[in-house]
């Protein structure tokens, strides 16, 4: 909507006054939001019953117990037997009893922190009503309105993990896309370098095999300036573990889990269960087999070391049934996430829950799917939200147009989640009493003191009306963007580290690299 720049009737200020004023000011002050901990202060919102939610419970551990998931690792299987569960060796099926999933969650957590780099103030506090956003995540491909849709390079995973230090409302690192121009033996090398150098935020590693797991942990470990005891006792990494739905752990995600919890890393537990696809097509039945699979995963991280931290994830949607492929941001998608948040309160634990869209380029139909997909997450209330910026394709390529422009999103969704300020003064009784009947508040004492910190300033909105904006050079939001990521790119400063530190971790990878790399296990 374009800005309405009539004047109020009884203006005793000029509006060229008003701007000289503002304009006169040499040192403007800056409005102050703390992205960097967001706590959601916002009601939830909970369809289901407390009595259906416990009996989607109860269903979940039935069908651990009674029909049992498929574990392809042998080692996660001999977890799984030592812990009581019935183990049949030749389906590589293993059932899991009630008592020993009800003994998991008790061990888990129910709150942690995913530390930064020491001094960089950008530890993560997880639980409770924390709220963490994530970029999109795991893509193949990259695309911009210069460059096109293009597999996934190096170079757009250091660019976009420079865009994701840039701005706080970005918590922590993800695998934001595939840099395919580079081995998968040497990936997790050039992925951690460039984590490492550009940015203090937390990084993450992909569960590909026990010894890119372990070299990761070795890097991180030497750039943080930690010994391995130190390491162990705090969290500073993530990895997403996702079941093949329906029933069954493959064999890198299974060694993810045990490889994490080992080291009492943050692994993220989230099936993928698509409705009509792999999951039953009722939003009740898809949830119950989610629930389901993550507890299964969840049980054995606690089996492998108890008090391993775990995130409860959930990433369930529906299907287009003419096509079969994915949709985002649907109404479906939405009651599953406010039904996966119920259940995770339920057992306690922090959650991950996910955005997206379904649409092929960063339009109109990206946008509101995203939105969505986010604000029923925050509503359903998510720990943590992944694929919250840049995702298009149903997560088949990383926007980095869409990326800036989602931002704006989650800026605004932070400051919602934020509770409102409420006192005497903020109550404005005696700006009301100041201001005479059919005056204005302009130049009222109250909003002088407060006009240039009181509102949100938009990274990539354009607020002018029609003619402002033809007068600019009728820039739309997508080109706008394009120039604000292209900007920070070009005027990007890696943040203040440990330099020593950095060096020693670069040192050891490039030794690891150099002796032939670590084979990623399929």
């Amino acid at each position: 909507m374009a800005s309405d720049t009539s004047e109020p009737a009884t203006t005793t200020v000029s509006r060229s006054r008003r701007r000289r004023g503002r304009s006169d000011q040499t040192h403007k002050p800056q409005r102050a939001s703390n992205y960097r901990q967001i706590t959601n202060s916002l009601a939830l919102t909970e369809p289901f019953s407390d009595d259906q939610v416990a009996a989607i419970h109860q269903q979940a551990l039935r069908v651990l117990q009674e029909l049992g998931i498929r574990v392809l690792l042998p080692e996660g299987r001999a977890f799984f037997k030592s812990a009581g569960a019935r183990v049949d060796e030749e389906t590589q099926m293993v059932y899991i009893g009630a008592d020993i999933v009800e003994a998991a969650l008790a061990s888990a957590p129910k709150s942690f922190t995913l530390r930064g780099a020491p001094g960089a103030d950008r530890d993560l506090p997880f639980g409770g009503r924390s709220l963490v956003f994530g970029p999109g995540a795991g893509c193949p491909n990259a695309s911009d309105l210069d460059r096109g849709r293009r597999p996934g390079t190096l170079r757009d995973f250091v660019e976009l993990t420079k865009l994701t230090q840039s701005f706080d409302v970005m918590g922590l690192n993800v695998p934001i896309v595939e840099p395919q121009d580079v081995p998968l033996k040497n990936r997790h090398y050039a992925t951690l370098r460039a984590q490492l150098q550009l940015s203090d935020k937390p990084p993450f590693i992909f569960a590909r095999g026990r010894e890119q797991v372990e070299q990761g942990f070795e890097a991180i470990r030497l750039a943080r300036g930690l010994s391995q005891q130190d390491f162990e006792a705090e969290v500073w990494a993530t990895t997403v573990i996702n079941s093949n739905s329906p029933r069954q752990l493959d064999i890198p995600m299974t060694q993810g889990i045990i490889d994490y919890a080992r080291y009492k890393q943050i692994i993220i537990m989230t099936p993928f269960c698509l409705s009509g696809a792999m999951a039953p097509i009722t939003i009740p039945g898809a949830l119950l087999l989610s629930h389901a699979e993550a507890l299964a995963g969840i049980t054995l991280a606690q089996i492998v070391r108890a008090g391993a931290p775990v995130v409860y994830g959930a990433f369930s949607s529906n299907v287009h049934m003419k096509s079969g492929a994915p949709v985002f941001g649907t109404p479906e998608h939405i009651k599953t996430n406010f039904g996966a948040g119920q259940l995770a309160r339920l057992v306690g634990l922090p959650w991950r829950s996910g955005g997206g869209t379904a649409a092929p380029w960063p339009d109109v139909q990206a946008d509101y799917e995203t939105q969505m997909s986010v604000w029923g997450s925050v509503l359903a209330g998510a720990n943590l939200i992944y694929h919250a910026a840049g995702w298009l394709e149903g997560g088949l390529t990383l926007s980095y147009e869409k990326f800036i422009t989602d931002l704006e999103l989650l800026q605004t969704l932070a400051e919602l989640a934020n509770p409102i300020a409420f006192d005497e003064d903020e109550l404005g009784f005696a700006a009301i009493a100041g201001v005479q009947p059919g005056g204005h508040f302009f130049s009222a004492e109250h909003t002088m003191q407060r006009f240039a910190t009181q509102f949100y300033e938009p990274t990539v909105s354009d607020w002018s009306n029609y003619g402002q904006w033809q007068d600019k050079g009728s820039i739309k939001t997508t080109q706008r963007a394009r120039n604000i990521w292209q900007d920070r790119l070009a005027n990007f400063q890696a943040p203040r580290l440990d330099n020593t530190a950095v060096g020693q971790a670069l040192d050891y990878m490039q030794a690891c690299e150099d002796a032939g790399g670590a084979e990623a296990v399929s």
